[in-house]
Protein backbone atom coordinates (compact mmCIF):
# COMPACT_ATOMS: atom_id res chain seq x y z
CA UNK A 1 0.00 0.00 0.00
CA UNK A 2 2.33 2.29 1.20
CA UNK A 3 4.83 1.63 -2.18
CA UNK A 4 1.58 2.67 -4.51
CA UNK A 5 0.45 5.55 -2.46
CA UNK A 6 2.83 8.29 -4.75
CA UNK A 7 0.67 6.45 -7.59
CA UNK A 8 -2.84 7.76 -6.03
CA UNK A 9 -1.92 10.99 -5.11
CA UNK A 10 -1.11 11.56 -9.27
CA UNK A 11 -4.10 9.98 -9.83
CA UNK A 12 -6.03 12.67 -6.99
CA UNK A 13 -4.34 15.35 -8.72
CA UNK A 14 -6.10 14.38 -12.34
CA UNK A 15 -8.94 14.28 -10.97
CA UNK A 16 -8.96 17.95 -9.39
CA UNK A 17 -7.25 19.52 -11.90
CA UNK A 18 -9.91 18.39 -14.76
CA UNK A 19 -12.99 19.20 -12.45
CA UNK A 20 -11.34 22.92 -11.81
CA UNK A 21 -10.78 23.09 -15.82
CA UNK A 22 -14.03 21.94 -16.49
CA UNK A 23 -15.48 24.73 -14.20
CA UNK A 24 -13.54 27.73 -15.65
CA UNK A 25 -14.86 26.73 -18.94
CA UNK A 26 -18.16 26.84 -18.06
CA UNK A 27 -18.13 29.98 -16.30
CA UNK A 28 -16.32 31.65 -19.31
CA UNK A 29 -19.36 30.11 -21.59
CA UNK A 30 -22.35 31.48 -19.17
CA UNK A 31 -20.10 35.08 -18.41
CA UNK A 32 -20.34 35.35 -22.27
CA UNK A 33 -24.10 34.22 -22.25
CA UNK A 34 -24.69 36.69 -19.78
CA UNK A 35 -22.94 39.79 -21.80
CA UNK A 36 -24.62 38.98 -25.47
CA UNK A 37 -27.48 38.91 -23.17
CA UNK A 38 -27.16 42.14 -21.44
CA UNK A 39 -25.68 44.02 -24.93
CA UNK A 40 -28.66 43.12 -27.06
CA UNK A 41 -31.17 45.48 -27.93
CA UNK A 42 -35.08 43.94 -26.58
CA UNK A 43 -37.49 43.22 -29.37
CA UNK A 44 -39.61 46.22 -28.30
CA UNK A 45 -37.21 49.32 -28.19
CA UNK A 46 -37.99 52.00 -30.68
CA UNK A 47 -34.20 53.21 -30.54
CA UNK A 48 -31.27 51.64 -31.42
CA UNK A 49 -28.00 52.97 -29.18
CA UNK A 50 -24.85 52.14 -30.88
CA UNK A 51 -21.83 51.43 -28.82
CA UNK A 52 -18.70 53.55 -29.49
CA UNK A 53 -16.23 50.90 -31.36
CA UNK A 54 -12.50 50.50 -29.99
CA UNK A 55 -10.07 52.66 -32.51
CA UNK A 56 -8.17 49.03 -33.36
CA UNK A 57 -11.31 47.58 -34.33
CA UNK A 58 -10.96 48.04 -37.89
CA UNK A 59 -12.03 43.84 -38.51
CA UNK A 60 -15.26 45.37 -37.50
CA UNK A 61 -18.13 45.92 -40.09
CA UNK A 62 -19.98 49.53 -39.52
CA UNK A 63 -23.06 49.45 -37.64
CA UNK A 64 -26.10 48.64 -39.58
CA UNK A 65 -28.43 52.00 -40.23
CA UNK A 66 -31.82 51.47 -38.71
CA UNK A 67 -34.71 53.85 -39.40
CA UNK A 68 -36.55 54.73 -36.21
CA UNK A 69 -40.55 55.01 -36.39
CA UNK A 70 -42.21 57.82 -37.91
CA UNK A 71 -43.30 59.58 -35.14
CA UNK A 72 -39.82 59.58 -33.41
CA UNK A 73 -38.68 60.88 -36.79
CA UNK A 74 -41.17 63.83 -36.86
CA UNK A 75 -40.46 65.13 -33.31
CA UNK A 76 -36.39 65.33 -34.39
CA UNK A 77 -35.54 68.75 -34.90
CA UNK A 78 -32.20 68.24 -35.60
CA UNK A 79 -30.67 70.17 -38.55
CA UNK A 80 -27.91 69.53 -39.89
CA UNK A 81 -27.18 65.66 -40.26
CA UNK A 82 -25.06 63.90 -37.53
CA UNK A 83 -21.57 63.67 -38.47
CA UNK A 84 -19.33 60.58 -38.95
CA UNK A 85 -16.21 60.70 -37.34
CA UNK A 86 -13.49 59.83 -39.69
CA UNK A 87 -9.75 59.27 -39.59
CA UNK A 88 -9.31 62.26 -42.13
CA UNK A 89 -10.31 65.78 -40.30
CA UNK A 90 -10.82 67.21 -43.68
CA UNK A 91 -13.58 64.96 -44.62
CA UNK A 92 -17.01 63.96 -43.74
CA UNK A 93 -18.29 60.39 -44.36
CA UNK A 94 -21.63 61.06 -46.75
CA UNK A 95 -24.93 58.75 -46.18
CA UNK A 96 -23.99 57.02 -49.70
CA UNK A 97 -20.69 55.29 -47.68
CA UNK A 98 -23.24 53.63 -45.06
CA UNK A 99 -25.19 51.92 -47.97
CA UNK A 100 -23.72 48.45 -49.99
CA UNK A 101 -22.73 49.09 -53.68
CA UNK A 102 -24.90 47.81 -56.55
CA UNK A 103 -22.19 44.64 -56.01
CA UNK A 104 -21.91 44.57 -52.24
CA UNK A 105 -22.86 40.76 -51.34
CA UNK A 106 -24.40 41.66 -48.34
CA UNK A 107 -27.76 42.43 -50.36
CA UNK A 108 -28.89 41.90 -54.06
CA UNK A 109 -29.39 44.72 -55.94
CA UNK A 110 -33.26 45.80 -56.78
CA UNK A 111 -33.94 45.86 -60.35
CA UNK A 112 -36.14 48.88 -59.36
CA UNK A 113 -32.47 50.67 -59.50
CA UNK A 114 -31.08 49.27 -62.63
CA UNK A 115 -30.73 52.75 -64.59
CA UNK A 116 -31.23 54.62 -61.11
CA UNK A 117 -28.36 54.24 -59.19
CA UNK A 118 -26.69 57.72 -57.84
CA UNK A 119 -23.20 58.17 -56.12
CA UNK A 120 -23.02 60.82 -53.47
CA UNK A 121 -19.78 62.53 -53.36
CA UNK A 122 -18.04 62.98 -50.17
CA UNK A 123 -17.24 66.71 -49.79
CA UNK A 124 -14.55 68.12 -47.29
CA UNK A 125 -15.42 69.46 -44.41
CA UNK A 126 -13.66 72.64 -45.37
CA UNK A 127 -16.64 73.06 -47.80
CA UNK A 128 -19.39 72.56 -45.69
CA UNK A 129 -21.19 75.49 -45.21
CA UNK A 130 -22.80 74.84 -42.17
CA UNK A 131 -20.20 73.35 -39.89
CA UNK A 132 -21.14 75.71 -37.21
CA UNK A 133 -24.63 74.12 -36.76
CA UNK A 134 -24.07 71.81 -34.02
CA UNK A 135 -25.83 70.63 -31.28
CA UNK A 136 -26.05 73.59 -28.70
CA UNK A 137 -24.95 75.94 -30.59
CA UNK A 138 -26.66 79.34 -29.86
CA UNK A 139 -26.76 80.27 -33.73
CA UNK A 140 -30.22 77.82 -33.48
CA UNK A 141 -31.79 80.89 -31.46
CA UNK A 142 -30.57 83.92 -34.30
CA UNK A 143 -33.29 84.00 -36.39
CA UNK A 144 -30.72 85.39 -39.13
CA UNK A 145 -28.39 82.55 -38.83
CA UNK A 146 -29.10 79.77 -41.69
CA UNK A 147 -28.40 77.60 -38.92
CA UNK A 148 -31.95 78.59 -37.41
CA UNK A 149 -32.99 78.59 -40.79
CA UNK A 150 -32.35 74.71 -41.70
CA UNK A 151 -33.63 73.25 -38.95
CA UNK A 152 -36.07 70.14 -39.64
CA UNK A 153 -34.41 69.13 -42.35
CA UNK A 154 -34.04 72.33 -43.67
CA UNK A 155 -37.85 73.09 -44.01
CA UNK A 156 -37.30 75.16 -40.53
CA UNK A 157 -39.26 75.96 -37.77
CA UNK A 158 -42.74 74.30 -37.57
CA UNK A 159 -45.89 76.29 -38.24
CA UNK A 160 -48.02 75.07 -35.17
CA UNK A 161 -51.31 75.96 -37.12
CA UNK A 162 -54.77 75.79 -36.22
CA UNK A 163 -58.39 74.76 -37.04
CA UNK A 164 -58.85 77.94 -39.19
CA UNK A 165 -59.58 80.38 -36.26
CA UNK A 166 -56.25 81.20 -35.11
CA UNK A 167 -53.88 80.96 -37.45
CA UNK A 168 -56.23 81.12 -40.96
CA UNK A 169 -56.45 78.55 -43.63
CA UNK A 170 -53.21 76.48 -42.33
CA UNK A 171 -53.45 72.70 -40.68
CA UNK A 172 -51.76 71.76 -37.73
CA UNK A 173 -49.35 69.50 -39.72
CA UNK A 174 -47.03 69.43 -42.36
CA UNK A 175 -45.81 73.24 -42.79
CA UNK A 176 -42.64 75.08 -41.69
CA UNK A 177 -41.39 78.54 -42.36
CA UNK A 178 -38.73 77.69 -44.85
CA UNK A 179 -36.40 79.75 -46.28
CA UNK A 180 -37.03 80.04 -50.18
CA UNK A 181 -33.21 79.62 -50.48
CA UNK A 182 -33.05 76.65 -48.30
CA UNK A 183 -33.78 73.61 -50.95
CA UNK A 184 -29.52 72.56 -51.75
CA UNK A 185 -30.18 71.49 -47.69
CA UNK A 186 -34.03 69.78 -48.22
CA UNK A 187 -32.50 68.49 -51.21
CA UNK A 188 -28.95 66.92 -49.74
CA UNK A 189 -31.42 65.77 -46.87
CA UNK A 190 -33.51 63.89 -49.73
CA UNK A 191 -30.91 62.04 -51.31
CA UNK A 192 -29.94 60.64 -48.02
CA UNK A 193 -33.18 58.68 -47.75
CA UNK A 194 -32.99 58.06 -51.91
CA UNK A 195 -33.59 54.03 -52.42
CA UNK A 196 -30.84 53.73 -55.31
CA UNK A 197 -27.78 55.56 -53.36
CA UNK A 198 -24.44 53.69 -53.79
CA UNK A 199 -20.42 53.80 -53.01
CA UNK A 200 -19.48 52.92 -56.33
CA UNK A 201 -19.29 55.80 -58.72
CA UNK A 202 -18.09 53.19 -61.26
CA UNK A 203 -21.67 51.49 -60.88
CA UNK A 204 -23.64 55.10 -60.89
CA UNK A 205 -25.87 56.72 -63.64
CA UNK A 206 -25.46 59.93 -61.90
CA UNK A 207 -23.49 61.55 -59.39
CA UNK A 208 -24.49 64.02 -56.62
CA UNK A 209 -22.19 66.87 -55.56
CA UNK A 210 -23.95 68.03 -52.25
CA UNK A 211 -22.60 71.50 -52.16
CA UNK A 212 -24.11 74.52 -50.73
CA UNK A 213 -23.53 77.37 -53.57
CA UNK A 214 -26.11 79.54 -52.48
CA UNK A 215 -25.31 79.63 -48.90
CA UNK A 216 -21.83 80.01 -49.39
CA UNK A 217 -22.52 82.94 -51.54
CA UNK A 218 -25.00 83.91 -49.11
CA UNK A 219 -22.26 85.21 -47.03
CA UNK A 220 -20.81 87.88 -49.48
CA UNK A 221 -23.57 88.49 -51.64
CA UNK A 222 -23.41 92.00 -53.00
CA UNK A 223 -20.78 95.25 -52.28
CA UNK A 224 -17.88 92.65 -52.04
CA UNK A 225 -14.25 92.50 -54.08
CA UNK A 226 -15.28 90.13 -56.82
CA UNK A 227 -12.47 87.63 -55.68
CA UNK A 228 -13.91 87.51 -52.69
CA UNK A 229 -17.18 86.41 -54.27
CA UNK A 230 -15.40 83.88 -56.34
CA UNK A 231 -12.56 82.35 -54.59
CA UNK A 232 -14.60 79.83 -52.37
CA UNK A 233 -16.68 78.22 -55.10
CA UNK A 234 -13.47 78.15 -57.58
CA UNK A 235 -11.24 76.50 -55.20
CA UNK A 236 -14.30 73.83 -54.40
CA UNK A 237 -14.75 73.00 -58.55
CA UNK A 238 -10.61 72.73 -58.39
CA UNK A 239 -11.09 70.16 -55.63
CA UNK A 240 -13.95 68.37 -57.63
CA UNK A 241 -12.74 68.06 -60.87
CA UNK A 242 -9.48 66.31 -59.62
CA UNK A 243 -11.49 63.64 -58.07
CA UNK A 244 -11.82 60.07 -59.69
CA UNK A 245 -15.56 60.84 -60.12
CA UNK A 246 -15.08 63.42 -62.27
CA UNK A 247 -12.28 61.52 -64.62
CA UNK A 248 -15.05 59.18 -66.46
CA UNK A 249 -16.85 61.94 -68.06
CA UNK A 250 -15.36 64.85 -67.35
CA UNK A 251 -18.12 65.70 -64.65
CA UNK A 252 -21.37 65.41 -67.17
CA UNK A 253 -22.14 63.23 -65.34
CA UNK A 254 -22.48 64.94 -62.24
CA UNK A 255 -25.36 67.39 -61.11
CA UNK A 256 -25.74 69.20 -57.83
CA UNK A 257 -28.83 72.12 -56.33
CA UNK A 258 -27.64 75.99 -56.52
CA UNK A 259 -30.65 77.69 -54.54
CA UNK A 260 -30.49 80.67 -55.97
CA UNK A 261 -31.52 82.12 -59.60
CA UNK A 262 -29.23 81.27 -62.70
CA UNK A 263 -28.12 84.59 -62.72
CA UNK A 264 -26.79 85.15 -59.29
CA UNK A 265 -24.17 82.48 -60.41
CA UNK A 266 -23.14 84.06 -63.69
CA UNK A 267 -21.96 87.36 -62.85
CA UNK A 268 -19.64 88.43 -66.15
CA UNK A 269 -16.00 89.57 -65.39
CA UNK A 270 -14.95 92.88 -65.57
CA UNK A 271 -17.78 94.44 -63.70
CA UNK A 272 -18.17 96.58 -61.02
CA UNK A 273 -17.46 95.29 -57.05
CA UNK A 274 -20.48 96.94 -55.58
CA UNK A 275 -22.90 94.31 -58.60
CA UNK A 276 -24.24 90.82 -56.72
CA UNK A 277 -23.40 87.03 -57.04
CA UNK A 278 -20.57 85.04 -58.40
CA UNK A 279 -19.44 83.56 -61.50
CA UNK A 280 -19.78 80.07 -60.60
CA UNK A 281 -21.55 78.75 -63.08
CA UNK A 282 -20.07 80.47 -65.60
CA UNK A 283 -16.53 78.10 -64.81
CA UNK A 284 -15.46 75.50 -67.03
CA UNK A 285 -15.88 72.74 -64.26
CA UNK A 286 -19.56 74.37 -63.81
CA UNK A 287 -20.60 74.00 -67.49
CA UNK A 288 -19.84 70.68 -67.44
CA UNK A 289 -22.28 69.87 -64.96
CA UNK A 290 -26.08 69.45 -64.82
CA UNK A 291 -27.21 72.70 -62.48
CA UNK A 292 -30.70 72.45 -60.90
CA UNK A 293 -31.90 76.42 -59.74
CA UNK A 294 -34.73 78.42 -59.11
CA UNK A 295 -34.70 79.86 -62.74
CA UNK A 296 -32.77 78.89 -65.71
CA UNK A 297 -31.00 80.57 -68.11
CA UNK A 298 -33.20 79.05 -71.21
CA UNK A 299 -30.09 79.39 -73.24
CA UNK A 300 -28.03 77.24 -71.26
CA UNK A 301 -28.33 73.66 -72.43
CA UNK A 302 -27.61 72.37 -68.48
CA UNK A 303 -29.40 74.87 -66.97
CA UNK A 304 -32.79 73.61 -65.32
CA UNK A 305 -35.21 75.32 -63.01
CA UNK A 306 -36.54 73.25 -60.19
CA UNK A 307 -39.47 74.96 -57.61
CA UNK A 308 -38.52 76.89 -54.88
CA UNK A 309 -39.65 75.21 -51.99
CA UNK A 310 -42.84 76.51 -50.10
CA UNK A 311 -44.02 75.99 -46.57
CA UNK A 312 -45.99 73.00 -46.84
CA UNK A 313 -43.74 69.49 -46.45
CA UNK A 314 -46.39 66.60 -45.90
CA UNK A 315 -45.57 63.10 -44.87
CA UNK A 316 -48.18 61.70 -46.49
CA UNK A 317 -50.70 61.23 -49.82
CA UNK A 318 -53.40 61.79 -47.33
CA UNK A 319 -52.05 65.03 -45.99
CA UNK A 320 -51.65 66.09 -49.42
CA UNK A 321 -55.60 65.30 -50.33
CA UNK A 322 -56.59 67.04 -47.40
CA UNK A 323 -54.20 70.49 -48.35
CA UNK A 324 -56.41 70.32 -51.49
CA UNK A 325 -60.00 69.79 -49.99
CA UNK A 326 -58.80 72.58 -48.04
CA UNK A 327 -57.67 74.66 -50.56
CA UNK A 328 -60.99 73.63 -53.22
CA UNK A 329 -63.05 74.72 -49.93
CA UNK A 330 -61.23 78.26 -49.12
CA UNK A 331 -63.62 80.90 -49.65
CA UNK A 332 -62.14 83.65 -51.89
CA UNK A 333 -63.57 86.91 -51.25
CA UNK A 334 -61.04 89.17 -53.27
CA UNK A 335 -60.80 89.11 -57.07
CA UNK A 336 -56.39 89.50 -57.14
CA UNK A 337 -54.12 89.55 -54.52
CA UNK A 338 -50.26 90.74 -54.51
CA UNK A 339 -47.90 90.66 -51.93
CA UNK A 340 -44.67 92.31 -52.69
CA UNK A 341 -42.62 95.59 -52.84
CA UNK A 342 -41.60 98.59 -54.89
CA UNK A 343 -38.57 98.63 -56.26
CA UNK A 344 -36.36 102.35 -56.17
CA UNK A 345 -36.32 104.53 -58.51
CA UNK A 346 -39.41 103.15 -60.68
CA UNK A 347 -37.00 100.60 -61.71
CA UNK A 348 -39.65 98.20 -62.62
CA UNK A 349 -42.32 99.65 -63.96
CA UNK A 350 -44.93 96.92 -64.52
CA UNK A 351 -44.32 95.85 -61.01
CA UNK A 352 -45.33 99.93 -59.66
CA UNK A 353 -48.37 99.34 -61.97
CA UNK A 354 -49.33 96.02 -60.40
CA UNK A 355 -48.50 97.69 -56.69
CA UNK A 356 -51.07 101.01 -58.01
CA UNK A 357 -53.99 99.42 -59.44
CA UNK A 358 -53.78 96.45 -56.63
CA UNK A 359 -54.19 99.57 -53.91
CA UNK A 360 -56.78 101.68 -55.62
CA UNK A 361 -58.57 97.87 -56.33
CA UNK A 362 -58.31 97.43 -52.21
CA UNK A 363 -60.71 100.24 -51.55
CA UNK A 364 -63.44 98.56 -53.17
CA UNK A 365 -62.34 95.16 -51.72
CA UNK A 366 -61.63 93.53 -54.67
CA UNK A 367 -57.54 93.27 -54.17
CA UNK A 368 -55.61 92.02 -51.11
CA UNK A 369 -52.30 93.17 -50.67
CA UNK A 370 -49.33 92.72 -48.35
CA UNK A 371 -46.95 95.65 -48.59
CA UNK A 372 -43.37 94.43 -48.30
CA UNK A 373 -41.53 98.11 -49.13
CA UNK A 374 -41.15 99.12 -45.65
CA UNK A 375 -37.52 97.75 -45.01
CA UNK A 376 -36.85 95.10 -42.35
CA UNK A 377 -40.40 95.17 -40.91
CA UNK A 378 -41.91 94.84 -44.68
CA UNK A 379 -39.19 92.23 -45.20
CA UNK A 380 -40.25 89.94 -41.83
CA UNK A 381 -44.09 90.56 -42.54
CA UNK A 382 -43.62 89.10 -46.59
CA UNK A 383 -41.84 86.15 -45.03
CA UNK A 384 -44.34 85.24 -42.97
CA UNK A 385 -46.07 81.82 -44.10
CA UNK A 386 -49.49 82.84 -42.22
CA UNK A 387 -49.66 86.58 -43.64
CA UNK A 388 -49.27 85.37 -47.41
CA UNK A 389 -51.33 81.70 -47.46
CA UNK A 390 -53.98 83.44 -45.91
CA UNK A 391 -53.99 86.25 -48.67
CA UNK A 392 -53.48 83.70 -51.50
CA UNK A 393 -56.02 81.61 -50.39
CA UNK A 394 -58.88 84.53 -50.22
CA UNK A 395 -58.35 85.59 -53.88
CA UNK A 396 -59.16 84.19 -57.16
CA UNK A 397 -56.21 85.28 -59.12
CA UNK A 398 -52.28 86.35 -57.52
CA UNK A 399 -50.71 88.58 -59.52
CA UNK A 400 -47.25 87.82 -60.26
CA UNK A 401 -44.91 90.56 -61.70
CA UNK A 402 -41.63 90.16 -62.08
CA UNK A 403 -39.49 91.19 -59.46
CA UNK A 404 -35.74 91.07 -59.03
CA UNK A 405 -35.59 88.41 -61.89
CA UNK A 406 -38.37 86.31 -64.12
CA UNK A 407 -39.18 83.90 -61.70
CA UNK A 408 -40.56 84.34 -58.14
CA UNK A 409 -40.81 82.11 -54.42
CA UNK A 410 -44.42 83.83 -54.76
CA UNK A 411 -46.01 82.21 -57.65
CA UNK A 412 -45.22 78.52 -56.01
CA UNK A 413 -47.18 79.70 -52.98
CA UNK A 414 -49.77 81.11 -55.02
CA UNK A 415 -49.87 77.42 -56.74
CA UNK A 416 -50.13 75.33 -52.95
CA UNK A 417 -53.09 78.13 -52.30
CA UNK A 418 -54.78 76.95 -55.33
CA UNK A 419 -54.53 80.49 -56.37
CA UNK A 420 -54.97 81.23 -60.07
CA UNK A 421 -51.34 82.78 -60.99
CA UNK A 422 -51.29 85.86 -63.26
CA UNK A 423 -48.07 86.68 -65.29
CA UNK A 424 -47.19 89.89 -66.90
CA UNK A 425 -43.95 88.11 -68.88
CA UNK A 426 -43.64 84.76 -71.00
CA UNK A 427 -40.55 83.56 -69.09
CA UNK A 428 -42.22 84.37 -65.65
CA UNK A 429 -45.07 81.09 -66.81
CA UNK A 430 -44.38 77.85 -64.89
CA UNK A 431 -44.33 76.71 -68.85
CA UNK A 432 -41.51 77.83 -69.63
CA UNK A 433 -39.40 77.81 -66.33
CA UNK A 434 -40.52 74.59 -64.71
CA UNK A 435 -40.36 72.36 -67.87
CA UNK A 436 -39.92 69.10 -65.88
CA UNK A 437 -42.80 69.89 -63.49
CA UNK A 438 -45.89 71.85 -65.38
CA UNK A 439 -48.17 69.16 -66.89
CA UNK A 440 -49.17 71.26 -69.00
CA UNK A 441 -53.36 69.77 -68.86
CA UNK A 442 -54.81 69.21 -71.98
CA UNK A 443 -58.51 67.46 -72.09
CA UNK A 444 -59.01 65.00 -75.34
CA UNK A 445 -60.46 66.97 -78.31
CA UNK A 446 -60.71 70.40 -76.42
CA UNK A 447 -57.37 71.63 -76.49
CA UNK A 448 -54.80 72.70 -73.60
CA UNK A 449 -56.88 73.85 -70.24
CA UNK A 450 -55.49 77.10 -69.13
CA UNK A 451 -54.67 77.55 -65.58
CA UNK A 452 -52.94 80.80 -65.68
CA UNK A 453 -53.80 84.14 -67.05
CA UNK A 454 -50.92 86.30 -69.00
CA UNK A 455 -50.58 90.02 -69.64
CA UNK A 456 -48.67 91.84 -71.95
CA UNK A 457 -46.66 93.95 -69.35
CA UNK A 458 -46.45 97.41 -72.41
CA UNK A 459 -50.16 97.21 -72.80
CA UNK A 460 -50.53 97.27 -69.00
CA UNK A 461 -47.96 99.77 -68.04
CA UNK A 462 -49.73 102.05 -71.19
CA UNK A 463 -53.04 101.51 -69.31
CA UNK A 464 -54.56 99.98 -73.00
CA UNK A 465 -55.24 97.09 -70.77
CA UNK A 466 -57.16 97.20 -67.48
CA UNK A 467 -55.98 94.11 -65.51
CA UNK A 468 -58.77 94.25 -62.61
CA UNK A 469 -61.44 94.40 -65.88
CA UNK A 470 -60.15 92.00 -67.58
CA UNK A 471 -59.98 89.06 -64.75
CA UNK A 472 -63.66 90.60 -63.53
CA UNK A 473 -64.83 89.01 -67.29
CA UNK A 474 -63.86 85.45 -66.42
CA UNK A 475 -67.04 83.16 -65.28
CA UNK A 476 -67.52 81.33 -62.20
CA UNK A 477 -67.14 78.11 -63.98
CA UNK A 478 -63.88 79.01 -65.98
CA UNK A 479 -62.76 80.13 -62.51
CA UNK A 480 -63.47 76.96 -60.88
CA UNK A 481 -62.07 75.08 -64.10
CA UNK A 482 -58.73 77.39 -63.72
CA UNK A 483 -58.29 76.46 -59.82
CA UNK A 484 -59.16 72.85 -60.29
CA UNK A 485 -55.64 73.09 -62.56
CA UNK A 486 -53.90 74.53 -60.59
CA UNK A 487 -55.32 72.55 -57.32
CA UNK A 488 -53.91 69.40 -59.11
CA UNK A 489 -50.45 70.44 -59.80
CA UNK A 490 -49.74 71.16 -55.95
CA UNK A 491 -47.98 67.73 -55.64
CA UNK A 492 -45.94 67.98 -58.37
CA UNK A 493 -44.71 71.56 -57.08
CA UNK A 494 -44.47 70.73 -53.07
CA UNK A 495 -40.99 68.90 -51.40
CA UNK A 496 -42.09 66.09 -49.16
CA UNK A 497 -40.53 65.58 -45.35
CA UNK A 498 -37.27 64.79 -46.33
CA UNK A 499 -37.03 63.28 -42.83
CA UNK A 500 -39.50 60.33 -43.28
CA UNK A 501 -40.72 57.68 -45.24
CA UNK A 502 -43.68 59.23 -47.22
CA UNK A 503 -46.90 57.39 -46.50
CA UNK A 504 -48.76 56.69 -49.75
CA UNK A 505 -47.70 57.14 -53.30
CA UNK A 506 -47.41 60.26 -54.97
CA UNK A 507 -44.88 62.17 -56.83
CA UNK A 508 -43.12 65.35 -55.76
CA UNK A 509 -40.76 67.95 -57.31
CA UNK A 510 -37.74 66.36 -55.82
CA UNK A 511 -38.67 62.97 -57.43
CA UNK A 512 -39.62 64.73 -60.60
CA UNK A 513 -36.36 66.69 -60.66
CA UNK A 514 -34.44 63.25 -59.71
CA UNK A 515 -36.03 60.94 -62.78
CA UNK A 516 -35.34 63.82 -65.39
CA UNK A 517 -31.28 63.92 -64.38
CA UNK A 518 -31.36 60.55 -64.37
CA UNK A 519 -32.75 60.19 -67.74
CA UNK A 520 -30.48 62.92 -69.48
CA UNK A 521 -27.55 61.26 -67.28
CA UNK A 522 -28.33 58.11 -69.38
CA UNK A 523 -28.56 59.46 -72.31
CA UNK A 524 -24.90 60.78 -72.16
CA UNK A 525 -23.79 57.83 -70.81
CA UNK A 526 -25.33 56.37 -73.90
CA UNK A 527 -22.96 58.45 -76.49
CA UNK A 528 -25.59 61.39 -77.19
CA UNK A 529 -24.60 65.01 -77.62
CA UNK A 530 -27.23 66.54 -75.97
CA UNK A 531 -26.94 70.62 -77.43
CA UNK A 532 -30.26 71.61 -75.77
CA UNK A 533 -32.34 71.33 -72.55
CA UNK A 534 -34.78 68.54 -74.48
CA UNK A 535 -32.74 68.24 -77.78
CA UNK A 536 -35.40 69.97 -79.45
CA UNK A 537 -33.46 72.97 -80.52
CA UNK A 538 -32.83 76.38 -78.61
CA UNK A 539 -35.98 77.77 -76.88
CA UNK A 540 -37.08 80.89 -78.87
CA UNK A 541 -38.74 83.55 -76.37
CA UNK A 542 -41.02 86.20 -77.74
CA UNK A 543 -40.47 89.62 -77.33
CA UNK A 544 -41.92 90.61 -74.39
CA UNK A 545 -39.09 89.66 -72.01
Amino acid sequence: MEAHYPKYVLYGLLILGSWLLSSLLHFQVFHLSLSTTSFAAPHHSAALVVLPIAHDATFLPPPAVVEAHDDQRRSSSASPPAKVEADDEDSRRSASSLLPSPSSSSSSPSSSCKGRYVYMVEIPERFNMLKDCIEGSPLFDDIWSWCANTVNGGMGPKITGGNGTDIGIIPSTGWYSTDQYALEVIFHHRMRRYECLTDDPAAATAVYVPYYPAIELHQHLCGVNASVRDGPSQAFLRWLSAQPSWAALGGRDHFMVTAKTSWMFRREPGGPDEWCGNNFLNQAEARNMTALTYESNVWQRRDFAVPYPSYFHPSSAQEVAAWQARARAACRPHLMAFAGARRAKGQLAIRDKVFDLCERAKERGTCGVVDCSHGLEGSITCRTAERLLNLFASARFCLQPRGDSFMRRSTIDTVMAGCIPVFFHRASTLKLQYRWHEPNPVVSGAGERRYYVLFDPNDVVSGKVDVEEVLGRYTDEQVAAMREEVIKMIPRFLYKDPRVRFEGNMTDAFDIAIERVLERMRRIKNGEVLEWKDDDGPVVLPTDL
